[in-house]
């Protein structure tokens, strides 16, 4: 089964990883259930070795690599059936990489304060000084 990601920033047109690439490996699970739910292998490791994989373009494969390192690991174990942990598991992967893909945010412009909220800022650190100094005790009249 491929694992598909849907379009989104970076991704203009999605992707589509082929389930060649892809290393499943299962367990045993801890996960949900009752008497005996542990003699299945239930648990889904889902791996992708980025060198395996030609798909990405130079600027995608940096930010993938960047963010997730040179493979990504995936597991899933919290159904009780095989089936649906694998799905998790390409679930989780896709959305891993959908975010890794992502363009870093603009930078920040630094700006300026205004002059009516430097004002504003001096003006309230006044009236706390006048506040503070009426606290104290009169001097004593020598």
């Amino acid at each position: 089964m491929d694992l598909v990601i849907a379009p989104g920033p970076g991704v203009p047109h999605g992707l589509v990883v082929p389930a060649g690439v892809l290393v499943e490996r299962f367990s045993r699970s801890p996960g949900p259930g009752g008497q005996s739910v542990n003699t299945t292998d239930s648990r889904v490791e889902l791996e992708l070795e980025l060198a395996a994989y030609d798909g990405f373009t130079p600027t995608q494969r940096r930010r993938v690599t960047a963010a997730l390192g040179d493979r990504i690991v995936v597991a899933a174990r919290e159904h009780r059936s095989q089936h649906r942990n694998r799905v998790a598991a390409r679930e989780r992967m896709a959305e891993a990489i959908r975010a890794a893909l992502a363009p870093p945010p603009p930078a920040r412009r630094a700006t300026k304060p205004t002059r009516g909220s430097q004002e504003r800022r001096l003006s309230a650190k006044r009236q706390r000084a006048e506040t503070k100094a009426s606290r104290s005790r009169p001097a004593p009249d020598a």
